[in-house]
């Protein structure tokens, strides 16, 4: 098996000890002070415990690295070409609701490219990681994503818009629905971004598309799975990191669901 880069081993370090401060607040969920940060957006102590924790690794073995992090926003570094991009806990709603699927995902960007990222599944201690170059692994199983190439085939994982993001985007989300739930095996919304690109990258999925995420969300995922042999593209063809608009899957699923997605948002007068 390849083995991760002495970079690479110390972000997987420090997934694994925000997971273990995560875990332990999964188990007294109902004493967490949660705070709103918009509709549907909350933030709680467990987030911030496990960002502090992410940053003060990652500071402590890489002291001039950046950070772009979902509750501390830009850190800037001395070291410009290199920044960790960190979702301390994806899947917050999941975790509140006291449903054990939510992650930490930490990237890695330098000189503008994504080159490493890590993924723990906390709650089932599957830690996935992958650099350029390195390959996808999950432990020491090395990932590729699903051969499938036939859309009738195929189990897509998705994200819903939800309330506050305002009319369009639930118009637009229904017409996707409505272009691929009949020539699809299945669709699914489990609440975890990085997890679903993950599972992409493992094959459990043989796609995912959402729109409006934040590059915490998937800086991490997007690196598994590409190092998978999968294929990731901004839906409508901007800069996925810049738009937040992804879809991840196979080379031969992409050109068939890139289609429906780009016809449905025309449809809908996108």
């Amino acid at each position: 098996m390849s083995k991760p880069s002495p970079v690479g081993t110390v972000m997987i370090a420090a997934a694994r000890a925000a997971g273990r401060s995560l875990a332990r607040d999964f188990g007294e969920v109902e004493n967490l002070q949660v705070s709103k940060k918009g509709p549907a957006d909350f933030v709680s102590n467990a987030d911030h415990r496990a960002e502090q924790i992410i940053y003060d690794s990652l500071t402590k073995a890489r002291p001039g690295y950046g950070f772009l992090m979902e509750e501390r926003g830009v850190v800037e570094g001395s070291d410009k070409s290199n920044r960790f991009i960190v979702d301390p806990l994806d899947g917050t709603l999941n975790f509140l609701h006291g449903q054990p699927h939510y992650a930490v995902s930490i990237g890695l960007e330098r000189e503008g490219k994504l080159l490493a990222g890590v993924v723990y599944d906390v709650a089932k201690n599957e830690i996935f990681w992958a650099e350029t170059g390195r390959g996808a692994w999950l432990d020491q199983r090395k990932l590729i994503v699903a051969a499938r190439k036939n859309t009738e085939e195929a189990v897509l994982a998705m994200g819903s818009p939800w309330v506050g993001r305002g009319a369009d985007a639930h118009r637009l989300f229904a017409g996707e629905l409505g272009s691929l739930t009949p020539v699809t095996a299945g669709l699914r919304r489990n609440g975890s971004a990085a997890l679903d690109l993950a599972w992409v990258a493992a094959g459990r999925f043989d796609g995912f598309w959402e729109r409006g995420l934040k590059p915490w969300d998937i800086a991490a995922g997007i690196v598994l799975v590409r190092e998978a042999g999968g294929y990731v593209e901004e839906i409508d063809g901007g800069d996925v990191l810049e738009t937040g608009n992804i879809l991840a899957t196979n080379e031969p699923l992409m050109p068939k669901l890139r289609e429906r997605l780009r016809k449905a948002k025309a449809f809908m007068g996108g």
